[in-house]
Formats: structure tokens, sequence, C-alpha cells
């Protein structure tokens, strides 16, 4: 098997750890995948969690446990933002939008992250900031 990559987008926040979680609620709220009641942090914490997310995952953000630095090295299940020169490389103004994400990624132009990583880059309107893009690769 192989990871199969996913898209979308969640509500913009000026703190991108506090959007993340944000974007996992919502994402939970919408389908707990068989997990009822629990919150992202319970999920993290059981085995059972574990062994859905590594052998199929969800396709979302759920499929990542937190939010790490830009910088910080791309092992783990982690999500990571983009660096201000990761995002010039396909979008020179550094304020891409939607459409400019969306073609990106569509055009190989902006990777996919390897299996059971995720990436993430805030998106703008008008030149003001109003979603981030989330992608990423599942485990499997």
């Amino acid at each position: 098997m192989g990871g199969n990559g996913w898209m979308h987008t969640g509500p913009y926040q000026r703190d991108p750890a506090a959007a993340f979680r944000r974007a996992q609620e919502e994402q939970l709220a919408e389908d707990d995948h068989g997990f009822p009641g629990r919150t992202i942090g319970e999920l993290w914490e059981d085995p059972d969690w574990h062994e859905y997310i590594f052998t199929g995952g969800t396709g979302t953000v759920l499929d990542q446990p937190m939010l790490i630095e830009a910088t910080d090295p791309d092992d783990g299940p982690y999500m990571r933002p983009l660096t201000d020169e990761e995002v010039k490389a396909w979008a020179p103004d550094g304020r891409p939008t939607y459409d400019d994400w969306d073609a990106a990624l569509h055009s190989e132009q902006l990777d996919f992250p390897e299996r059971a990583q995720g990436r993430c880059t805030v998106l703008y309107t008008d030149g003001q900031p109003t979603r981030i893009g989330y992608w990423g690769v599942t485990a499997d």
C-alpha cells in the first residue's frame, strides 16, 4: 500500500497552532471516524486511534497529532507550516490565494510531503489572510 494525498482548508487564526486545532475540531465534528465523544488529545492517547491512523487514516488534519515549527525536521506524523522561502518558490509575492495553492498542488509545483506528514500555509483573499490550506499524505 501507499499513502493517499489529501487537501482541504481551515479557518485562519493568527496563531497557527490554534488554527490547526480549530481545523481538527471542525473535522472531528463532521466525522468522528467511529470514535465518538472524544477530543483530539484523547484520540491521540488511544492505541486504537494510532492503529486506525497508521493503517489507513482519515485523509484529513486528524492524521497529525500536532503542528511543529516550520524549521523542524520532517520526521513523524506532524503538520508543518511552510517556510517563507518555500511559499515564495510557488507564490513569489508570499501571499498565495486559494487558486494559487490549488494550482501549485495540481501542477506539482508544490509537493505533497512524505507519508504520514502534513503541510500548511496561510491563504489570502485581496491581500488579507482568510484561510489556511492543509495538505498531506496518509500513513498507510
